[in-house]
């Protein structure tokens, strides 16, 4: 994988508007060259999809998703603009398959890395920073690993992150702005839970 500067994610963002992440993944599967990453971008309707972000989302669906046996059950709400996409096949099945991939998805708590809470990342810094393997290295040097280290566990928790279940090349948050340029309007997954069945539940030594 070639090591993508800064500065070539900054210039194609500012060329494309869009997000850091998807131009440093487009960059990376072009090794490095604009126009290609560009071409990347366009065919995974990504940059048609950042200009509609800012657009309000309030209508869409919660929808459920009870895993095979009973076991493990999903809540989701996932936003659009109009009660005429919500009612839509595509939108529909784009819910589906959010409320399977978090039901695939055991380590999932939040939608973005954005929504964890501050405590929450610098406790995993704060752990990655005490690692035995770090413990003799000059300080810079460990706050970058340690950070790098935490940046990945998070990203494990968070559902946008993950490799959709149906196409392991791309991200949830990549289908989700392929659909938004298909449909035409916003998308944005608001809010989930995931129930695991006997989840918490601590049974008695007399009853093993």
């Amino acid at each position: 994988m070639a090591d993508i500067p800064a500065q070539l994610v900054k210039k194609l963002r500012d060329t494309t508007g869009a997000g850091m992440m998807d131009c440093k993944r487009a960059l990376e599967e072009a090794e490095g060259d604009p126009e290609k990453a560009a071409e990347v971008l366009r065919k995974r309707g990504i940059t048609k999809a950042e200009k509609k972000m800012g657009r309000t989302a309030s209508e869409g669906l919660v929808a459920s998703y009870i895993h095979t046996g009973g076991r493990i059950g999903v809540l989701v709400e996932v936003n659009c603009e109009t009660d005429f996409v919500a009612k839509g096949e595509q939108f529909q099945q784009l819910v589906r398959d959010i409320a399977m991939q978090i039901a695939a998805s055991p380590n999932v708590e939040y939608v973005a890395v954005s929504d964890i809470p501050v405590e929450v990342v610098d406790q995993e810094r704060a752990i990655e920073m005490e690692r035995e393997d770090l413990a003799t290295k000059p300080a810079a040097m460990r706050e970058k690993i340690a950070t790098g280290r935490a940046e990945k566990l998070l990203k494990e928790r968070a559902l946008l992150e993950q490799a959709f279940v149906k196409d392991q090349s791309i991200t949830v948050e990549e289908l989700i702005k392929q659909k938004m340029s298909t449909i035409g309007e916003n998308i944005r997954v608001r809010r989930f839970s995931r129930f695991v069945l006997g989840e918490g539940i601590v049974k008695n030594k007399e009853e093993d």
